[in-house]
């Protein structure tokens, strides 16, 4: 990075090409068939930022990106490309890191609740139709009504059984409750057990300012979540993570205006996973997100083979493009080559979709915005060298990294607090005693009534005095009560 704020992409030899860290909160996209230099476009980026002292997050799927926590090593084609792009100042320097994993073994342990999860996103992981999403959502405002917190699944599931056994009482309110809805969400949750969510919702929940520090020199920290594991066992759980964590941005930041750099920034890899097969009106939440996040000082960079793989309406939003190399070996990739070249600002000097499918490894086509947030024309460039490390961090690396986090021990250990589950069982435990109590008092009236039918035996006189005192009173009542429900209604 320069001195005026210019963050340093790459170049061609006769120019070189930088993003203006202004227009960063404008979001963008780095796209490229596999093996033509997206991780090292990442990469790159992401040290951009940290030098800017901008933190980052982002989503390590392939495990090999954690070397942006160490420095370089020298190499003849570092200089080989540093030579022709022109570049003078490069210094090998490693960036200050901060692991995370879902399941606390390669990080620090990340997790949320499932009240911040909210019905909208656990019913798309739980691939809910409408009357079963209905449920749910009726289940999170029951909870909310009956004062219970909702934390982990066993809370979820606690409320769903006692939705189940008291549907009656709650119909009048809630609507009809239906038994096989509320099966068909208590399979799911099995299955969303094995694929590990169980490690991820519940407490400590992750503070967002925790993922949005500097060092001491004034560095971004760049917080890498490990999600090799996670993809494996779930991808739809790695998609509700970054989408949770995306929406809870939006909604807790304050507005920024217009900045000189962003105040946070993310990257999505695998970014066509947000949106398959998600339902129209989670696409609809996500585009409104991204559209406004901006104002909140937060940039989202998209990571993906093709950037068909984002829907039209986000797709128009992203301000920078890199483009490495894609293939066309059939009509349809031809087709998909032309309308990605497209989405560029043309450049009269470049055929652009003849040049995607002709780019070696580590060069790509790129477009910026200028300070004013206009395109700038397509450009064929090579991307920059890193300053730190290509390739992963080995196992005692990563593990004295972690060591030194600032982060250790603060969530490492699982809480349980008093919560839905416990409050239920408790509920459960006061019923279950007062029902024994009347079993017993009825048992023990049962055992006395021979007695007093035998010592309460009545003679002829007595029978019809009584008979005739119910009678009169009978009918003295019957007059009370017509008076009373007469002031009433004419009341």
């Amino acid at each position: 990075m320069n001195d005026n704020n210019q963050l340093l992409i790459g170049g061609n030899g006769s120019q070189t090409v930088y993003m203006d860290a202004s227009m960063a909160n404008r979001h963008g996209m780095i796209a490229g068939a596999t093996g033509t230099g997206k991780t090292v476009t990442l990469q790159i980026l992401a040290e951009n930022f940290s030098k800017a002292g901008v933190p980052v997050f982002l989503a390590d799927v392939k495990g090999d990106v954690s070397g942006v926590g160490k420095e370089a090593k020298p190499h003849p084609k570092i200089d080989e490309r540093l030579e022709t792009i022109g570049i003078e100042n490069y210094q090998m320097s490693g960036n200050p890191v901060v692991f995370w994993d879902v399941f606390g073994k390669k990080g620090h342990p990340i997790r949320t609740t499932v009240s911040e999860i909210g019905p909208l996103l656990l019913s798309n992981l739980l691939d809910l139709n409408d009357t079963q999403t209905g449920i749910l959502y009726s289940c999170f405002k029951i909870a909310d009504d009956q004062g219970l917190m909702i934390l982990d699944l066993k809370d979820l599931r606690s409320m769903l059984v006692w939705m189940g056994d008291n549907r009656a009482e709650l119909k009048s309110e809630y609507g009809n409750i239906s038994t096989a809805s509320i099966g068909a969400i208590q399979r799911g949750l099995i299955v969303l057990e094995e694929q590990g969510a169980e490690f991820f919702l519940g407490e400590p929940a992750i503070e967002l300012q925790d993922l949005m520090s500097v060092d001491f020199s004034g560095r971004g920290v760049i917080n890498i979540l490990d999600s090799n594991t996670l993809l494996q066992k779930s991808p739809k759980l790695y998609c509700t993570f970054l989408l949770w964590l995306l929406s809870e941005l939006f909604e807790s930041l304050p507005e920024v205006g217009d900045a000189d750099k962003p105040k946070f920034v993310m990257f999505f890899d695998e970014a066509h996973l947000l949106f398959d097969s998600a339902p129209k009106v989670l696409l609809e939440k996500v585009e409104q997100v991204v559209r406004l996040i901006r104002s909140k000082g937060v940039g989202i960079y998209f990571i993906s083979q093709s950037p068909l793989d984002v829907p039209e309406e986000i797709l128009g939003q992203l301000g920078l493009k890199i483009q490495h190399a894609l293939r066309a070996f059939t009509p349809k990739d031809q087709k998909a080559v032309k309308t990605v070249a497209e989405t560029f600002r043309e450049n009269p000097e470049l055929d652009t979709s003849e040049v995607i499918t002709q780019l070696g490894v580590g060069e790509a086509l790129v477009s910026t915005l200028n300070s004013e947030g206009v395109p700038s024309q397509v450009e064929r460039i090579l991307i920059r060298p890193p300053e730190s490390r290509i390739g992963p961090m080995n196992d005692e690396e990563r593990a004295e990294q972690i060591s030194r986090s600032p982060y250790r021990g603060r969530y490492d250990t699982p809480l349980d607090r008093e919560s839905a589950h416990e409050m239920l069982a408790v509920r459960a435990e006061k019923i279950a005693a007062q029902e024994e109590q009347v079993a017993l008092e009825e048992a023990r009236q049962a055992s006395e009534a021979p007695k007093r039918r035998r010592s309460n035996r009545q003679t002829p006189t007595e029978a019809f005095v009584k008979s005739a005192a119910r009678a009169i009173g009978s009918q003295l009542g019957r007059r009370v009560i017509r008076g009373i429900l007469g002031s009433l209604f004419r009341g």
